[in-house]
């Protein structure tokens, strides 16, 4: 009745032991009532853009297909995963080391002993079974510290993997939308070959007919060489794209279907930025600085633990016998209890410099921390403003597309009858041709700038 006593105040003595080392409390940071940038129209809501589904922001069903086959496929993500696997292994062997090990055993051999001049010759069986146990004992709390620390780490993998995640819906979303505006502009340039290769038709009939000189018609053929070279190149980058895409999702180069023509795509009047202090509870990369904090924090009570006395419980309990039929009959029983305490005197300075360079490691990781957050305000900042003025660049590149496309209708028809020479004509073509991929461009700029504030605001990773 004593011995279960006296292992039961130490099982008590063990959990309820004390923890060296600090507490973790989240460091100070400085945030902003409101996102700098933020739309006036817009205002201070609760919800945010970021707390979206990406399937909800993105409504191309091509696009959304090919953010789920890249989310399953690529590579990115699949070693994302493997490495949330290893952190819960890890997890799992840190924590064993607060339990007690206890092995099992067995020995059995056979022996014969040549005669001497006192004993004669015998033979014998000794045989063995057994059990021992071996117990560090948490009092100080130097594996519970470290657990902590295992678990802090696994969550900043997991969250890690989440920005993985993140940025690749938003790396797909921004190629399949550069994509599209390739395709806009190849389609610009065989309109504006085929209409140039009829108006060098009509200018070399004039030239024939002699209403015009040889010189307008080498100007017309700049267009139409022009218009024409521009499509080798689209040819180029628009398989070159398709290739990028393709190893988004995990596969070979191959072709990419497309689905709604850029100009369909959707975009938002306003966007909600929510509140500054939500972003860094969904933002990934900050989750994971914070739990990579938390680790550091915890590794100074390990280091700290180091100061105190290892207390550790040995004990063996078995049969032995020298015969193997007698194993488990008989006084055959044997067991050994004991402690051991050991208590570090002089180390050179070992665990202080430890200690200290945990401190040092802890505040590097706070640093870390209030680095990302602002960092994070800045990329939201910088992705509203860009939104916000992106959307006025495309409405004036839209108005001066219009003027552009009159100026040249306006400019073939004073040719045609003779009040102006080609020169004019040959200007105001390559003006529109100009406008037309720059509101190409400008409209791609508008979308892509969506898809960065969708990013900075922590939104993609929800499934």
């Amino acid at each position: 009745m004593s011995r279960l006593r006296w292992l039961t105040a130490i099982v008590f003595l063990v959990l309820t032991g004390c923890m060296v080392g600090p507490k973790y409390k989240r460091p100070p940071v400085t945030v902003p009532d409101t996102y700098r940038g933020v739309a006036p129209e817009a205002g201070s809501q609760a919800a945010s853009l970021g707390d979206e589904k990406w399937w909800e922001v993105f409504q191309d069903p091509q696009l959304q297909g090919l953010i789920r086959e890249a989310l399953s496929q690529n590579y990115d993500v699949r070693i994302a995963a493997t490495r949330v696997l290893q952190a819960q292994a890890v997890l799992g062997i840190t924590r064993a080391d607060q339990f007690p090990t206890i092995t099992g055993g067995a020995l059995s051999s056979n022996e014969r002993l040549p005669a001497t001049r006192v004993t004669p010759a015998f033979e014998t069986s000794p045989s063995q079974v057994n059990l021992s146990l071996f117990w560090e004992l948490d009092f100080w709390g130097k594996y519970r510290r470290a657990t902590e620390a295992a678990r802090a780490n696994l969550l900043a993998t997991e969250w890690g993997q989440k920005a993985v995640m993140s940025s690749l819906v938003s790396n797909v979303a921004s190629a399949y939308f550069q994509l599209l505006e390739l395709d806009s502009e190849m389609e610009i340039s065989r309109s504006t070959l085929v209409s140039r290769k009829e108006s060098l038709r009509l200018v070399e009939v004039r030239a024939k007919g002699g209403a015009t000189s040889m010189l307008d018609v080498r100007q017309s053929e700049l267009l139409v060489y022009t218009a024409a070279g521009t499509i080798p190149d689209l040819e180029r980058r628009i398989e070159q794209q398709e290739n990028l895409i393709s190893v988004l999702l995990g596969k070979n180069p191959a072709p990419v279907t497309r689905g709604k023509p850029l100009v369909e795509s959707a975009t938002l009047p306003t966007v909600p930025a929510g509140l500054p202090s939500s972003l860094l509870e969904r933002r990934p990369d900050i989750q994971s600085s914070e739990q990579q904090l938390v680790a550091a924090n915890a590794r100074i009570g390990v280091a700290k633990a180091a100061y105190f006395p290892q207390i550790t419980l040995t004990a063996v309990g078995g049969y032995q016998s020298s015969a193997l039929t007698n194993l488990f009959t008989g006084p055959a029983g044997l067991w050994n209890v004991g402690g051991q305490l050991v208590q570090p005197i002089f180390t050179g300075g070992r665990i202080r410099s430890n200690v200290r360079l945990t401190e040092a490691q802890k505040q590097e990781e706070v640093l870390a921390y209030q680095q990302s957050i602002q960092q994070a305000f800045r990329e939201v900042s910088d992705s509203l403003v860009a939104y916000r003025k992106n959307q006025e660049f495309r409405a004036q590149q839209e108005l001066l597309t219009n003027s552009a496309q009159d100026a040249t209708r306006l400019s073939d028809m004073r040719y045609r009858g003779g009040v102006t020479s080609y020169l004019e004509v040959l200007d105001s073509d390559t003006r529109y041709f100009d406008a037309q991929l720059g509101l190409a461009q400008a409209q791609l700029n508008e979308r892509l700038a969506l898809v960065q504030l969708y990013n900075a605001l922590g939104g993609g990773w929800q499934q």
